[in-house]
């Protein structure tokens, strides 16, 4: 029987997930705090989300799985709380922007998954910057994969092939295969040597790559050149208050020098710069001199000690403050060949560590001084410019026409088209990658505006939302021709319906395509994979169309390595 779904909170992501869910062929209710247009009473249940009357109008006592996918932490926190009261067994998919809270949660409670949209969605929107056109990504290997649709036309290089010489690719794993006629299988093609045809979708896992940084000496040179320039730039009036009090010091000193006070020019300076910095000197140096010398002292007196206030402030606000950050991360922007993020929201953060993760130089552009995401990214080497993105000079600040992609990730839809489009009359042929919350905008956007790609993170993360639903923890998931494939990780037991069969004829008969497995500590893949015979304690990692996973929905324990 197909587990009953509810899913709590309609909102962009609530909905997506509902008409996945709905769209794979599963039991689902949803539960909205107002109505929505086109859906009718007993397919939407309208009530207080976290109230004990609209979860068990929704069947709470019968479900086998509970999607919470509001965006506030704290109410999910509630509806959780009470579900799990009216019904111990739930099984419970929260989603948390505190992804601390939401780990600490899944060790605590039994059958409960945390997941983020945001965590969900950056690593997508950083393969996009990359140039990978991701449709999803897979967890292997302990890295993230971005998934890429190769639809076969008449000018692609793998015409022809057959796709058992794409079996053993290192680089690119197969992980699903849509023919344009017929229904076959991914392995049943492998075996046979179906060639690739017009037409024909495959789908592949590509491995990402680490990138290693090297400076040469001439690049270091010119950084310490660029960092002087931006030194004048930044420090330019703390340079000018000190010329401003060296020459009022030269002037005391040559005065108190060319009168009849018998002072050498050491005791004139000494004196000078004592009587204006306030350190305190000789006072009965003028109390015998001329009233013209005492009259000069007191005018000296008052304007060094504005001097040297306003020069002491503007020192301290450039040391102490942000001007000397800003100088800092200013002077470090690299040449060419960098990525320019804009925005330091959740997402925005989650891309520069996953870009600097890989090796890649990065520059982010935030309007907030106390956005509580700029300290973690300066310490980790990475340049913050204060400044809005959506100005000109910012933006030529980063050096734009010879950067590797901009990102604008902001929180705001149209700052984001702002930045978008500033950027593009910047620098034309650069890519840009644009956040829009709404997916049908987005897609709308990317129309429009013919951006490189318009991203939606409600868009992005719901077939993971609704791959979770289905069977359990997923380490990867997308979209192809309407079709929701999942990747996860199954361990064998005895009751298994996999355990004793051979890897290639389960994988035929149940539609699965198998990417490797663990056994006894060691990893086995490729064609000795298809050859294995499963056995107790192995754990096989595969893919799957969604709506086929309730047919492991009691036999299968996913293991919980990613």
């Amino acid at each position: 029987m197909k587990p009953r779904i509810i899913v709590c909170g309609l909102g962009r992501t609530g909905y997506k997930i509902f008409r996945l869910l709905r769209q794979q062929g599963a039991s689902v209710i949803g539960i909205h705090h107002k109505p929505i247009p086109g859906e009718c009473s007993s397919d939407v249940i309208i009530g207080n989300l976290h109230a004990a009357a609209t979860l068990t109008a929704a069947g709470i006592h019968q479900a086998h799985t509970l999607v919470i996918a509001g965006s506030e932490d704290t109410l999910n926190l509630s509806i959780m709380m009470q579900a799990r009261v009216l019904n111990p067994r739930l099984r419970i998919i929260n989603r948390f922007y505190n992804t601390n809270l939401g780990e600490r949660l899944d060790q605590t409670l039994p059958e409960h998954l945390s997941m983020s949209v945001v965590g969900l969605a950056a690593p997508l929107f950083t393969f996009a910057a990359l140039g990978n056109q991701a449709i999803g990504q897979i967890k292997l290997f302990d890295q993230t994969w971005p998934v890429q649709e190769e639809y076969i036309d008449e000018n692609h290089p793998w015409l022809g092939w057959n796709l058992s010489n794409l079996w053993e690719e290192p680089a690119g794993m197969p992980i699903y295969y849509l023919p344009v006629r017929g229904e076959m299988n991914l392995i049943e093609g492998v075996l046979s040597g179906q060639e690739l045809q017009v037409g024909d979708r495959l789908i592949v896992a590509i491995q990402p790559r680490i990138r290693s940084i090297r400076r040469s000496l001439i690049k270091k040179v010119l950084k310490v050149c660029t960092s002087l320039r931006q030194f004048q730039q930044h420090g330019k009036s703390v340079v000018i208050g000190a010329i401003v009090l060296m020459v009022i010091i030269a002037i005391a000193t040559l005065t108190y020098r060319s009168t009849e006070l018998s002072l050498s020019l050491v005791d004139a300076l000494y004196f000078s710069v004592g009587m204006i910095t306030g350190a305190g000197g000789n006072d009965k140096v003028v109390e015998n001199a001329p009233n013209s010398i005492k009259l000069f002292t007191i005018v000296i007196m008052l304007i060094g000690a504005v001097v040297i206030g306003i020069w002491y402030a503007m020192l301290t606000d450039f040391v102490l403050g942000n001007r000397f950050k800003q100088f800092w991360d200013a002077a470090r922007i690299p040449q060419r060949h960098h990525y320019i993020v804009c925005g330091l929201s959740g997402i925005g953060s989650k891309i520069v560590q996953q870009l600097h993760t890989s090796g890649y130089e990065v520059i982010v552009i935030e309007t907030d001084s106390n956005n509580k995401y700029v300290n973690s990214v300066r310490g980790l080497g990475i340049p913050v410019i204060q400044g809005d993105a959506s100005f000109r000079t910012i933006l030529q600040t980063t050096n734009i026409t010879s950067a590797a992609a901009v990102l604008a990730v902001t929180s705001n839809d149209a700052t984001n088209l702002e930045i978008a489009l500033k950027a593009k009359g910047i620098a034309p042929k650069i890519p840009v990658i644009v956040h829009y919350a709404d997916p049908d905008f987005a897609r709308m956007a990317q129309q429009v505006f013919d951006f490189e790609a318009v991203l939606s993170p409600a868009e992005l993360a719901a077939p993971a939302f609704a791959a979770a639903a289905l069977g359990g923890r997923i380490l990867g998931n997308g979209i192809t021709a309407d079709k929701l494939w999942v990747a996860f990780a199954t361990l064998i037991t005895p009751s298994h319906p996999f355990c004793g069969l051979l890897v290639k004829e389960i994988a035929m008969s149940a539609d699965f395509v198998p990417l490797y497995m663990e056994t006894n500590s060691q990893r086995v893949q490729g064609w000795e994979l298809l050859t294995t015979q499963l056995a107790d304690g192995d754990i096989l990692y595969l893919t799957m169309p969604a709506n086929r996973l309730y047919q492991l929905w009691r036999e299968d324990r996913v293991s919980q390595k990613s």
